[in-house]
C-alpha cells in the first residue's frame, strides 16, 4: 500500500530496523552528550516519538517534516515508533520523559479522544504536555474492497442497514482515526456494525485490498495510492471540499451523508515543563518545515497540505486541542465506547 511514495518505501525499511536517523546536511554539532540548556539547544539528538506503527499515516507525515526541521535546528532527528493502545503507550512515554526538548511527540486527533476512551489513561493532554504547533489536517476516505456491491455512498448506507449483522467494518484499533471515523459513519447512517480492529492501519488496509473485510475509513495519506491504482472502491472524502489529488471523489455531503465530516489533525508535543525558549525553537523549525516546497509537494500527492503558519504555534495548537476534547467527549459518550 506504500509503493507510490518514497517516504512509504522508507517506512518499510524502518519497520525492520525500528528507527531511522534523519540528519541535516548542515549538521555538525549533534554530539553524544548534552542537556536541557535552552541557550545551547539542541546539542544532542532529538527523538520524535510516533505512537503508531511505521508506514502508517502519522509516521509518514512525521518523516516528511523531520529532515527540514533537522536542517533548521542543526541537529540529528531520530523518528521512533512506539505503538500500542491507540497511541497512548507512546504518548505516555513522552509525558514522563525529561522536559528538555529532546523527546518530542507527534500525535493526531487521538490526543483529544483518549481521555473519553480510556478509563485509566495515565496522563492529561492539557496538563502533561506543552503544545509545539499543528502540522496538517488529513482528510479521511470511505473505501471498500473493490468487489463490494454498493456503488455509491448512499447505496453503502442502504446496504449496511439491510445487512448489519454481515457487513464488516475494519479499523486500526480502538482510538485510531479509522475507528473514530467509523463511529461517526455508524452514527450518521443510524446503524451498528460488526467492527474488526487491527493492530494498525497497515494490516487493516491490506486485508481490505485482499477482500477479507468489507469497508473502512482511512486517511488519504494511506489510501490515495490504493484508490488511484484501483485496488479499492472509494465512496467519498470526509471534508467539506474535494481533495485535489482525488478530484473525482465526491465529498460526503455531495454523496448524501453530510453528517459524516472529519479530518485527522496532527500536532507536535513536548513534556510539560519544557522551557519556553526550547518550545519556540521547535515551533520555528516546524514552520520552516511546513513551508518547505518538498514537504508541500509530498503532502499534496497524499491529499493533504501543511497548516497555515499561524496554526503551527503553541497557542493555536492548545486552542484546537481544547475544542476537540469537548467535541469528542460527547461523541464517544453517545456511542457508548469505553476501554478499561
Amino acid at each position: 500500500m506504500r509503493e507510490t511514495s518514497r517516504y512509504r518505501a522508507t517506512a518499510r525499511m524502518v519497520a525492520a530496523v525500528g528507527v531511522v536517523s534523519l540528519v541535516a546536511a548542515c549538521s555538525g554539532n549533534g554530539g553524544a552528550n548534552g542537556g536541557g540548556d535552552a541557550a545551547g539547544y539542541p546539542d544532542q539528538n532529538i527523538t520524535i516519538v510516533v505512537p503508531f506503527s511505521a508506514g502508517g499515516p502519522t509516521d509518514t507525515v512525521t518523516r516528511m517534516i523531520a529532515e527540514p526541521m533537522a536542517a533548521k535546528l542543526g541537529a540529528k532527528i531520530v523518528v521512533q515508533n512506539v505503538e500500542g493502545a491507540g497511541g497512548t503507550v507512546g504518548a505516555g512515554d513522552v509525558a514522563r520523559a525529561d522536559p528538555d526538548g529532546y523527546t518530542v511527540l507527534m500525535h493526531h486527533i487521538g490526543m483529544s479522544t483518549a481521555p473519553a476512551l480510556y478509563k485509566n489513561l495515565g496522563y492529561k493532554p492539557l496538563e502533561d504536555f506543552e503544545m509545539v504547533g499543528l502540522v496538517t489536517e488529513v482528510p479521511m476516505t470511505v473505501v471498500a474492497r473493490k468487489d463490494f456491491a454498493p456503488a455509491t455512498l448512499q447505496d453503502l448506507v442502504t446496504h449496511v442497514k439491510a445487512n448489519a449483522n454481515k457487513v464488516t467494518l475494519a479499523n486500526a484499533g480502538i482510538g485510531a482515526a479509522s475507528h473514530l471515523c467509523g463511529l461517526l459513519f455508524q452514527t450518521a447512517a443510524g446503524v451498528k456494525l460488526q467492527e474488526v480492529p487491527y493492530q494498525g492501519t497497515g494490516p487493516a488496509l491490506t486485508d481490505l485490498v485482499g477482500g477479507q473485510v468489507d469497508f473502512m475509513c482511512d486517511q488519504t495519506t494511506n489510501t490515495s495510492g490504493q484508490i488511484a491504482a484501483g485496488k479499492v472502491k472509494a465512496y467519498a472524502v470526509t471534508t467539506p471540499e474535494r481533495v485535489k489529488s482525488l478530484p473525482d471523489l465526491p465529498t460526503t455531503a455531495e454523496a448524501g451523508l453530510p453528517q459524516l465530516q472529519v479530518s485527522v489533525w496532527h500536532g507536535l508535543y513536548v513534556p510539560a515543563g519544557t522551557p519556553q525558549e526550547i518550545v519556540e525553537k521547535l515551533s520555528e523549525a516546524l514552520k520552516v518545515a511546513l513551508a518547505d516546497q518538498g514537504v508541500i509537494d509530498q503532502m499534496a500527492k497524499l491529499g493533504t497540505a501543511p497548516v497555515p503558519a499561524q496554526d503551527a504555534t503553541p497557542q493555536a495548537h492548545r486552542a484546537k486541542l481544547e475544542e476537540q476534547l469537548g467535541t469528542w467527549s460527547k461523541i464517544i459518550a453517545d456511542a457508548g465506547v469505553k476501554v478499561s
